[in-house]
């Protein structure tokens, strides 16, 4: 795909050069790309799991949090809010809710506007615990993005930007 030879060939190389030896009519140029995207996004998680664990949270329930605190004060949200957000069922939101809930990170109490409708608020030790948790990431996200300079970077983010929105819309 590049002009230049790679400096350091990875295992997507590998299969790459797999399939031009077993089918050579292929242009391999996208499985390159989102091979790399893919396992890229899998090592990533794993670290930014990794570093979630030392707060007490994995990475769904990190989710809930800093939606929560991306709201703003009062750091509150309605669950469905929070569902469609993350794109969640509301089944899969509920027991994400109920585990933060019982380790004192959030609460539910009932929606003064809507008198069906429910609440969910980060408590203090949730707004302190996502917090540490989001500094650690994105250190860890940080660490990862070293191995660029900034121009590379800007340029990388610039791309993806582009293939997202070619790609969701």
């Amino acid at each position: 795909m590049s002009a230049q030879p790679p400096q350091h060939r990875d295992p997507v190389d590998a299969i790459i050069d797999q399939w031009a030896v077993v089918r050579p009519d292929l242009d391999t140029t996208a499985m390159e790309i989102f091979g790399r995207v893919y396992r890229l996004s899998r090592a990533m998680g794993d670290r930014l799991e990794e570093a979630y664990a030392r707060f007490g949270i994995a990475r769904g329930e990190f989710d809930v949090l800093a939606t929560l605190r991306r709201a703003g004060e009062p750091y509150t949200l309605s669950p469905r809010q929070l569902s469609s957000t993350l794109m969640l069922t509301t089944g899969g939101m509920t027991g994400r809710l109920d585990k933060l809930e019982r380790a004192g990170l959030l609460r539910r109490s009932p929606d003064p506007h809507d008198r069906r409708g429910l609440q969910v608020t980060l408590t203090e030790e949730g707004l302190s615990r996502i917090d540490a948790a989001v500094g650690v990431g994105v250190a860890a996200q940080t660490e990862a993005l070293a191995a660029l300079d900034a121009g590379k970077a800007g340029q990388l983010a610039d791309l993806l930007r582009e293939l997202l929105a070619a790609t969701e819309g």
